[in-house]
């Protein structure tokens, strides 16, 4: 299963997108594009996410999160739990990181773009 979650405002997003689209079109593979602001992902997906974005390296549920939002300083979650990160993430979705790209049992978060290549991989 290929799906990246998405902000269609955001370009490295769209370009990460453009990548995955890409690798999606010539494997022929089907491609979830989840745009996670108008459907935000639970609690649990939110931290399932987290587990299988450990697949490639060690990463935080803060670094899942858009540190640099003014919503993020508002509700103060600088030094806040991965329990409390997780549950703003799911209440307010624009604070979620982007883009994210989840193939298979892997997944990393797209920042820059080219991130995405790591786990594009058919196997």
């Amino acid at each position: 299963m290929l799906i990246i979650y998405h902000n269609p405002r955001c370009s490295k997003s769209r370009e990460a997108l453009e990548l995955t689209q890409q690798f999606a079109t010539q494997h022929q593979l089907d491609l979830d594009v989840v745009d996670y602001q108008k459907t935000p992902l639970t609690l649990p997906q939110l931290t399932e996410l987290h587990q299988v974005l450990q697949s490639e390296q060690a990463v935080s549920v803060l670094d899942m999160t858009r540190g640099n939002e003014e919503l993020f300083a508002t509700l103060a979650l600088q030094d806040a739990s991965d329990d409390t990160l997780l549950q703003a993430l799911a209440a307010h979705p624009q604070l979620l990181q982007r883009p994210i790209i989840r193939f298979n049992h892997r997944a990393v978060i797209a920042r820059p773009p080219e991130l995405v290549n790591a786990i594009l991989q058919v196997q």
